[in-house]
């Protein structure tokens, strides 16, 4: 044997009990799990641990950063071992040496990722989709990542100047864009993303070129999944208005492709039951024989406010603007005055009528996000407006006060969905439902603005440990072999014999969350959040240990994963079958 782990608390990916048990590894695959008598070339002591499958995450972002870094942080510091990337339509292939800075111009909008660092670190020597993927594989990585084929950039490849002005594709259009998605998938992506929502725009202010698509245009997608045989559709809308229409036209994607489908689901503070109804749709399809699934958060959804990110409660103010391209300490001793203050205070006043305005002022739904590790539930009795309210003073004023906390490094964190009554009871709800799966981490996205990739950290901690609302066993297979099942990965997600060797040993005493911090490592010194966590004792991708308490070992075994791939010979069934001894 490769590898032997010895005597770990095991939690199979399938949700059953925990027992203890040894795995063996051969070849980048499980040979055994149960007693190993066979000595491995590398043993490790898995007493009093827990041994989960390798973690599934397929909502991530780092279509650009997996060009210029072999490793994706912060996602594989959570046990993440498979990353799905290309969501919400966005990404860098098929594309037009003239689109190159369109491109650019919708991730940095949608996503907040520093357009000089993608500027820099992207060398556009590809333009299909299939030589997209090939350049992935130019570098070495520490985990396995699969990508999806974008809508946005498909759709800027085949219209150009049209797709940007929101025009509606001809047949002739629709055509071309159904081939390419054919012919993406056989080369090896994962599926087809799409966005339509309104909040997603490019840098310049731009909606996403994919916002107004008509259902023609997006059935010419799903009939190109259709005729490649393989792939997932991945969707995100802002189910506003028409809920039962727009649900109904995903309804007739699946039909007419019969291949499964995704959506993204949160609770919207202007509707908080809304996410209600979706779920009963979702269970209609189900149980109409439709392979459709909601990506839910299993927290907050939210955006961290600071000097040090890319917006803050007074980012829109004129005179915050005048000293935006000052270094930190320079905006703080600009602030520290009464005459700007008093400028700050009269302009925030001002500019909270407007749409953005209203969301950076929105302090009875605003939290210091202080601790270590951060409070992701502080409860309304300990927003701002609450605390302003108990100390006697506006809630403007105490936010200015604790936007300079801490030399301008202090955080105020905003939930925008799933924390409409102050606090997670809505996330457990989503989380019990059967039709839905853990998503929408965003790793690699949202860099200075969110930092969500501890997702599959949280759910164990939270959920698992903190509250104890879930069993452990259940809550691992939620983030393995639910996420991998959902979009096609059947090699993975499961400690059985067969299955891939991505694993994780976690000492649950010690699993924790750390606060996240502002680091300059992107190219061209583009800032980004990240946040590190403690009790990943090891994470091990193909047989190889990756990371050995929360360090990188030199291990690069990560590879891109084309396509889906199909479950082993050696089934997953042979897990249920108790400890036993392996031959």
């Amino acid at each position: 044997m490769d590898l032997v782990i010895r005597g770990g608390r095991i939690a199979d990916g399938l949700g059953g009990p925990i027992r203890e048990a040894d795995v063996a590894v051969k070849d980048g695959r499980l040979a055994c799990v149960g007693v190993v008598p066979d000595k491995g070339t590398v043993e490790i002591d898995a007493r009093g641990l827990l041994v989960t499958p390798g973690f599934v995450d397929i909502h991530t972002h780092y279509d650009g950063q997996a060009m210029w870094d072999s490793r994706f942080q912060p996602s594989s510091w959570h046990g993440v071992t498979t990353a799905v990337m290309g969501n919400c339509g966005v990404g860098f292939a098929p594309v037009r040496p003239s689109d190159c800075d369109r491109l650019v111009e919708l991730m940095e909008g949608v996503e907040d990722i520093p357009g000089t660092a993608l500027h820099e670190g992207l060398d556009w020597s590809w333009e299909s989709f299939g030589e997209y993927l090939t350049a992935l594989e130019r570098r070495p990585h520490d985990i396995d990542f699969c990508a999806q084929l974008p809508h946005g950039a498909l759709r800027v490849y085949v219209m150009g100047e049209r797709a940007t002005r929101l025009e509606m594709a001809t047949p002739e259009d629709i055509a071309q864009m159904r081939s390419i998605t054919a012919e993406a998938v056989r080369a090896g992506a994962l599926g087809v993303s799409t966005s339509r929502s309104i909040n997603h725009r490019t840098s310049t202010g731009d909606p996403t070129p994919s916002l107004r698509a008509a259902e023609d245009e997006l059935m010419g997608l799903a009939l190109g999944l259709r005729d490649a045989g393989a792939g997932v559709l991945q969707i995100i809308c802002d189910f506003e208005e028409d809920v039962e229409g727009e649900f109904a036209m995903m309804r007739r994607l699946v039909e007419a492709s019969q291949r499964p489908l995704s959506y993204s689901l949160m609770q919207k503070r202007k509707k908080p039951d809304g996410w209600k109804r979706l779920l009963e749709l979702t269970a209609q399809a189900r149980a109409d024989g439709l392979p459709m699934t909601a990506q839910i958060a299993p927290r907050g959804v939210g955006v961290l406010l600071s000097l040090e990110g890319s917006r803050n409660v007074f980012s829109e103010c004129p005179s915050y603007q005048a000293i935006a391209d000052l270094p930190l300490t320079d905006r703080v001793g600009a602030m520290s005055t009464p005459e700007m203050k008093s400028r700050l205070l009269h302009e925030l006043h001002e500019f909270r009528h407007t749409r953005l305005g209203e969301r950076l002022t929105e302090f009875g739904n605003m939290f210091p996000f202080a601790g270590d590790p951060p409070n992701y539930d502080p409860g309304l009795e300990m927003s701002v407006a609450a605390l302003a309210a108990r100390a006697g003073k506006s809630a403007d004023e105490l936010a200015y006060e604790l936007t300079l906390a801490d030399d301008g490094r202090a955080i105020l964190y905003s939930p925008f969905a799933n924390y409409s009554e102050g606090n997670l009871d809505v996330c457990a709800q989503m989380i019990a439902d059967p039709n839905t799966v853990i998503g929408l981490g965003d790793g690699g996205a949202h860099v200075a603005l969110i930092c969500d990739a501890s997702f599959p950290t949280f759910l164990l901690t939270h959920w698992g440990l903190a509250t104890k609302t879930f069993d452990i066993g259940w809550l691992v297979k939620r983030q393995t072999a639910d996420a991998a099942r959902v979009v096609g990965l059947h090699d993975r997600g499961v400690l059985a014999p067969g299955m891939k060797a991505d694993i994780n040993l976690i000492d649950l005493d010690q699993l924790a969350i750390d606060a996240p911090r502002m680091v300059y490592d992107l190219p061209a010194g583009g800032r980004r959040r990240l946040q590190r966590t403690s009790g990943f004792v090891a994470t091990i991708v193909g047989g190889q240990i990756v990371y050995q308490n929360g360090e990188p070992t030199g291990a690069l075994p990560g590879k891109l994963v084309r396509g889906a791939q199909p479950q082993p010979s050696m089934q997953a069934r042979e897990s249920q079958q108790g400890v036993r001894e392996c031959v």
